[in-house]
């Protein structure tokens, strides 16, 4: 049988067997093993699971489940709330500060945390509700959120770039400052809108006001003192120096990333003992046990996805599906548009972790071949693969949004989101033109060899 007709049935098989239900590590890897046995033998699919388990084993994927062991400890403690209501009661007099105070929280959090759903669940847990209580819509503050967590998968320690950096076997410490420009571009964008959104809301709600209506909360003023604003700051500067200190120990050569990531969960554990009095085996319980569980999963998908690429490789699947994008002489511009738009199509079934690890044998190659830099292009598809966490029918934010607010339609947290999808589209754009805004960082600490 020829490698088109073999790459078309595994695709086909792959496609059918998600659509029947079956969870993404499951149904990747049993269309792996059963394409194994019936186009190679029982001795490839041994080859074949001892290179999964050489590139599981390896020190980098060492260093999932202890940031995952970080996130989780900063998640499950007040860090969250104490940050978002710092930031909330120093920049109360902005316009919209209250949402701008969302989103800077939102990135705070995922830079310290390193997960999109426990920045979602921390800060829309405080956040939500106090911007609902102030007069912000439900779609608006839904929204809010939704978009700011995506921000977990792009600035460090991002766990969807740590698999890129295996999957293109680009430096880590490059891909985490190339992330940093792009999501303060992201960042600006929605403080941006959260200012213009807030403007729109507060002149409706006057001149409903006007008319004679409901006096909206919206048009209440707050004020803080200085001394509320200094004493919103002690539980929260220790979390900004952990980020801060880890940062310095992976950039400065002082530590690797899987030593950055032990460092940075043994910081977490000590602090929220500290200031939080999370000490006691009944509160480290569920934190231990959440990390189990999220590693456990995580690494099983890793590990099929794994299996599947390895698969496609050695029925020279991937190979002849990258030589035939290449012999295509497509324009550069116009292939990369074709590969984000596969993407994004494949946002709608499958999570980061999978698309990255299931395309890269397929996509990198003819994105090299066209001059494209790696680095820059992990970035970009970084953010492509934020917008799938926000846009049906998987957008798993959209569902951590719905589960700490349930009384938000379902309707309206999508409508909510939707202007974000753009300003995401937005970004890629100015990276497109601009790919400085995520070069410059990296050129400038780690230079290519």
């Amino acid at each position: 049988m020829s490698v088109l007709a073999i790459g078309l049935l595994f695709g086909f098989a792959t496609l059918a067997v998600m659509l029947a239900g079956v969870p993404v590590a499951f149904a990747l890897g049993a269309v792996g093993v059963l394409f194994t046995l019936l186009f190679r033998n029982s001795a490839a699919l041994d080859i074949i699971t001892e290179n999964v388990y050489e590139e599981l084993a390896g020190i980098t994927l060492l260093s999932i489940p202890l940031f995952i062991l970080k996130g989780a400890a900063i998640g499950r403690s007040r860090a969250g709330q104490d940050l978002y209501l710092a930031l909330h009661v120093w920049m109360n007099r902005v316009p919209g500060g209250l949402g701008i105070a969302n989103v800077f929280a939102c990135a705070l959090f995922a830079a310290m945390a390193g997960s999109s759903p426990a920045t979602c669940s921390a800060i829309g847990s405080a956040g939500i509700p106090e911007m609902r209580k102030r007069g912000y819509s439900g779609g608006f503050a839904s929204g809010l959120i939704a978009a700011g967590g995506t921000l977990g998968i792009l600035l460090p320690p991002s766990i969807t770039m740590i698999l890129y950096a295996v999957a293109s076997q680009q430096s880590l410490g490059r891909l985490f400052l190339a992330g940093i420009g792009p999501a303060l571009l992201m960042v600006g964008l929605f403080s941006l809108y959260a200012m213009w959104r807030y403007r729109y809301e507060t002149r409706h709600a006057r001149i409903v006001a006007d008319g004679g209506g409901s006096h909206s909360a919206l048009l209440n003023e707050e004020r803080y003192s200085m001394a509320e604003r200094f004493a919103a700051l002690p539980r929260v500067l220790p979390f900004l120096l952990l980020l801060t200190g880890v940062m310095i120990a992976l950039y400065s050569g002082i530590a690797t990333p899987s030593e950055t990531a032990g460092l940075g969960a043994v910081l977490a554990l000590l602090l929220i003992a500290v200031i939080y009095k999370t000490w006691r085996l009944s509160q480290l319980g569920p934190i231990m046990y959440g990390t189990i569980r999220d590693s456990t999963m995580l690494m099983l998908i890793i590990g099929m996805s794994l299996l599947y690429a390895q698969v496609m490789s050695s029925l020279t699947i991937s190979q002849s599906a990258a030589s035939w994008i290449v012999s295509l002489h497509l324009s550069r511009w116009f292939l990369l548009a074709a590969i984000l738009v596969l993407v994004v199509v494949l946002g709608f079934f499958l999570p980061p972790v999978s698309i990255i690890l299931m395309t890269a044998p397929i996509i990198l190659p003819p994105l090299k071949a066209a001059g494209f830099d790696l680095v820059w292009f992990g970035v970009v598809m970084t953010i492509v693969m934020e917008m799938g966490l926000i846009h049906p029918p998987v957008g798993l934010n959209i569902f951590v949004i719905k589960n700490i607010a349930p009384d938000i339609p379902l309707s309206e947290v999508i409508w909510g989101v939707l202007p974000f999808v753009g300003l995401m589209t937005v970004s890629i754009v100015l990276l497109c033109f601009l790919p400085q805004i995520a070069e410059f960082l990296p050129d400038l600490v780690i230079p290519k060899r």
